[in-house]
């Protein structure tokens, strides 16, 4: 590995804090509940690491920065942070800014620790700078593909836009489903109005709609315009990116929202440390936290440990995450070299298939379990 300088100040002793940039979207487009939920996870963790005696007597500063889901924005971002002397990188919710993130962090030596971005390739070549908590995204969509052939939805239609996102999202499912006799079949959202959705769906024999798109344009009305449509009574809706994880799904859709399964990367049940940690995110964000929230807070319970383990230097953080063992709030968390995937990954967090339940939209099933 080539070792650039340590950090600045990688070694004081004075009582200064020991800085973490933090990478959030917390305006649009970005999704602004997710930002706030995995913004509201990484600061109870820093507040619950300073009032347990910081990092080796110096206070743990987060210093968050807006990519508003924008890849340059957040390259400039990591920049910045270099300069103001971060001892890491922490964060981003969506994967394509996250990629961007992590191609600046690699190139200028700076430790990042991806919370939520599944991306395989996250970088375009393997780099010890980057670790992810989140699972890759070939690994937490085969599940969600098993969960669709084990439900009898063999004829998958994919509302997809363009995105690289997206476009491997379909890919993945494309080849999990296809040697098992499924058939998936693109429907471009540049071109496609929600009512041609429908007549897509009826002349494709289609038994489910993914929806490979952003919330709440054009998801919303796509929900909505299947939902009404008679045709379509048997055909099942699919979300597998998450859409409808946060409040606002519901609060746009209502009913309509519910019987929607996606992916979420919770343990079936908490831990005492998850359901301690559970209580005060619900309190802080005055809804259930998301598991984006718990990555947040996992994010800086790892990060924490590093840092009093190997001091605030740069290299000794990326050198140290192979020997990561620290417990977070879905379990044990460690990382390795996984085929395909370019930095080091926690293999694998919990993942379950879930939806909201049609009797009451504000409560989950758990679906599937992988």
């Amino acid at each position: 590995m080539n070792t650039p300088p340590s950090s600045p100040g990688a070694e004081r002793r004075d009582g200064s804090p020991v800085r973490i940039g933090a990478l959030v979207p917390l305006t649009r487009p970005g999704w602004v509940e997710a930002g706030q939920h995995l913004l509201a996870g990484l600061e109870l963790a820093v507040s619950e690491v300073n009032e347990g005696g910081g990092i080796v007597g110096r206070p743990l500063e987060l210093v968050v920065r807006d990519t508003a889901a924008d890849p340059r924005r957040a390259a400039a971002a990591v920049d910045e942070l270099a300069r103001l002397g971060v001892a890491a990188l922490a964060g981003e919710y969506h994967s394509v800014v996250a990629r961007a993130a992590a191609a600046r962090a690699d190139a200028l030596g700076l430790p990042f620790l991806c919370s939520s971005a599944v991306l395989d390739a996250l970088t375009e070549q393997p780099t010890q700078w980057v670790a992810r908590l989140a699972p890759a995204q070939s690994h937490g969509w085969q599940v969600y593909a098993d969960f669709l052939l084990g439900a009898g939805r063999s004829r998958i239609a994919v509302a997809a836009e363009p995105s690289v996102y997206w476009a491997s999202g379909s890919r993945i499912l494309r080849d999990c489903l296809a040697p098992r006799g499924g058939t998936v079949i693109e429907l471009d959202m540049r071109v496609l109005t929600p009512t041609a959705v429908c007549d897509e769906l009826v002349d494709s024999r289609a038994t489910a709609l993914l929806l490979l798109v952003g919330h709440p344009e054009p998801a919303v009305p796509i929900v909505k315009a299947v939902r009404s449509d008679q045709r379509l009574a048997e055909v099942m809706i699919g979300a597998p990116a998450g859409q409808p994880e946060f409040p606002a799904w519901a609060a746009s859709l209502g009913d309509d929202g519910a019987a929607i399964p996606f992916l979420r990367y919770l343990p079936e049940r908490l831990s005492p440390l998850g359901a301690r940690v559970e209580t005060v995110l619900r309190e802080r964000l005055a809804v259930a936290p998301s598991f984006v929230a718990f990555e947040g807070y996992d994010t800086i319970a790892v990060l924490a440990e590093v840092l009093r383990s190997h001091g605030a230097d740069r290299a000794r953080t990326a050198e140290s995450w192979p020997r990561v063992a620290v417990e977070g709030t879905r379990g044990e968390i460690q990382f390795s070299r996984k085929p395909g995937i370019s930095v080091w990954q926690w293999a694998w967090t919990p993942i379950q298939v879930v939806d909201r339940d049609p009797a009451d939209p504000n409560r989950f099933r758990i679906l599937h379990s992988g």
